[in-house]
C-alpha cells in the first residue's frame, strides 16, 4: 500500500471550519486506499500569541521552557485534527513529536532533526489509522522537547516522508505554489509547474516564504518530490524535484525579496590574516547566522573595511558581538542599518548565459535604485538596496527578464 505524507501550514488549521474541511481530505486519501500520515502546524497565529503572552512573564526565557511552551501550539492543532477524523467515521491517533520518534540534536529553539524510529507511526499506520504528527518539535538525547525553528513543519513532514519511502510529500498551505514572484506585489506573476530542489533552495534562501529552506535541503537530500499546493482547492500546485524535465522559462526563473534583512559594518579593521576568521568564528559561536560578506582596502592598504548582513531580528545581538571584536581589534567602530532589503533572482540558465548580472544591474541603476551590496552564486544574483525601494525593484526585475509571459 502507497503512504501519502501530507503536511497542512497554520492557515490551512486555523479554524474549526478548515480543520474539517482538512479532515474531509485527509479522509479521501485514506478512502482512496493510501496509508496517511498528516504533519500540522500549530493553528493560525498560536505561535505568535504564545511568544507574546511569554513576553509578559520574562524577556529572557530559558530556553528548554521556551520549547516546552511553543510545542503545545502544534499539540492542540493535531488533536483537533484527530477528533475531527474521528467523526467522519475513520479510525486515526495523534502524536506529539517525541511519539513519532522525531529525534533532534541537543539544541533548543534551532534544533536539526538527526534520525526518526518509525516503530510508532508503523504501528499506528498497521492498525489501519490516520497518524496526525505534530510538526516543528523533536526528541533530544536528554529526553527534552525541542523546536527546529519557525517553518519547522515543512522539515518535519520531509524527513518523515523520507524515512517511510513515501513517493511524494504534498504541502498545504494558503498559497497554490511556487510564482515567479510574489503575487501580491507583482501582478502578473505566474505559478511555475515545476522547479529543481537548487532553484526552490534560493528562492526560499532568499525570501520566498512558501517553503522552509531546510524542507528543500533535506527532500533534495533524500531525492523526495514536493508537492506545494493550497489546501482550499484540489488543483496541481508545484513539483520541487530534481531538475531534469524542469520546466524552462528565460536565463531567470523567479525574482524574491527579503525584508527581513539588516546591515552591520565594522571600519578600518586590520588587513591581515586570521581577522575575518575572528569575527567571524565569534558571530558564529554567537549562533548568528551570516548572509552576505563584502570586503573593501583603503588606500594605505594596511586597513579595510568589512559589512555583512543578518536577520534583522539578530540585528542588535550581531552588533553587540561585533563591537566586542572591533575593541579587540582596534577597529574606528561598528555601524549598521535596518532600513534595507534584499532583492535576488534565480535561474539555472544563468550558468551558460553571460551578462545577467549586468541587465540586472542596468535595470536597477536606470530607475535610480542604488546598490549598496552584491552576491553571486551559479544560480543566484542578490543585492542589497534600500527597504523603501524592495517592491519596486522586485516588479522592475520581473519585467526585465520577461517572467510574466
Amino acid at each position: 500500500m502507497s503512504i501519502v505524507v501530507q503536511k497542512y501550514g497554520g492557515t490551512s488549521v486555523g479554524t474549526p471550519e478548515k480543520i474539517k474541511k482538512v479532515a474531509a481530505r485527509v479522509t479521501a486519501a485514506k478512502a482512496a486506499g493510501h496509508d496517511v500520515v498528516v504533519v500540522v502546524s500549530a493553528m493560525g497565529d498560536t505561535t505568535d500569541d504564545l511568544i507574546a503572552l511569554l513576553n509578559q512573564i520574562t524577556e529572557s526565557p530559558d530556553a528548554r521552557e521556551y520549547d516546552m511552551l511553543l510545542s503545545t501550539g502544534e499539540q492542540v492543532s493535531a488533536a483537533l485534527l484527530t477528533m475531527a477524523i474521528h467523526s467522519l467515521g475513520f479510525k486515526a491517533t495523534s502524536l506529539t513529536g517525541w511519539q513519532a520518534g522525531v529525534h533532534t540534536e541537543d539544541i533548543p529553539s534551532k534544533a536539526r532533526i538527526t534520525h526518526i524510529k518509525l516503530d510508532r507511526i508503523q504501528k499506528e499506520l498497521g492498525e489501519g489509522k490516520i497518524v496526525v504528527v505534530t510538526g516543528f518539535q523533536g526528541i533530544d538525547s536528554h529526553g527534552d522537547i525541542t523546536t527546529i525553528g519557525r517553518g519547522g513543519s515543512d522539515t518535519s513532514a520531509v524527513v518523515i516522508a523520507a524515512a517511510l519511502k513515501a513517493d511524494v510529500c504534498e504541502i498545504y498551505t494558503d498559497v497554490d505554489g511556487v510564482y515567479t514572484a510574489d503575487p501580491r506585489i507583482v501582478k502578473d506573476a505566474r505559478k511555475i509547474k515545476t522547479i529543481s530542489y537548487d532553484e526552490m533552495l534560493e528562492l526560499a534562501s532568499l525570501g520566498a516564504q512558501v517553503l522552509h529552506p531546510r524542507s528543500v535541503e533535506c527532500a533534495k537530500n533524500y531525492g523526495l518530490v514536493i508537492h506545494l499546493r493550497s489546501s482550499f482547492s484540489n488543483e496541481e500546485g508545484t513539483y520541487i524535484k530534481e531538475g531534469t524535465g524542469m520546466e524552462k522559462t528565460d536565463v531567470v526563473n523567479g525574482v524574491a525579496l527579503d525584508l527581513n534583512i539588516a546591515k552591520v559594518g565594522i571600519l578600518k579593521i586590520p588587513d591581515k590574516p586570521g581577522i575575518a576568521a575572528k569575527l567571524f568564528k565569534t558571530l558564529g559561536d554567537a549562533k548568528i547566522n551570516v548572509d552576505m560578506i563584502i570586503q573593501s582596502i583603503h588606500s594605505s592598504g594596511n586597513f579595510a573595511d568589512m559589512a555583512f548582513t543578518v536577520n534583522k531580528t539578530e540585528m542588535k545581538k550581531a552588533v553587540e558581538v561585533t563591537n566586542k571584536v572591533a575593541r579587540e581589534l582596534s577597529a574606528e567602530g561598528v555601524v549598521s542599518d535596518g532600513d534595507v532589503a534584499k532583492i535576488s533572482i534565480v535561474g539555472v540558465g544563468m550558468i551558460s548565459k553571460p551578462g545577467v548580472a549586468g541587465d540586472m544591474f542596468e535595470a536597477l541603476g536606470k530607475n535610480g535604485i542604488n546598490i549598496e551590496m552584491i552576491s553571486t552564486s551559479e544560480i543566484k544574483i542578490s543585492c542589497v538596496i534600500k527597504a523603501e525601494q524592495g517592491k519596486k525593484a522586485m516588479e522592475i526585475l520581473h519585467k526585465e527578464f520577461n517572467l510574466g509571459k
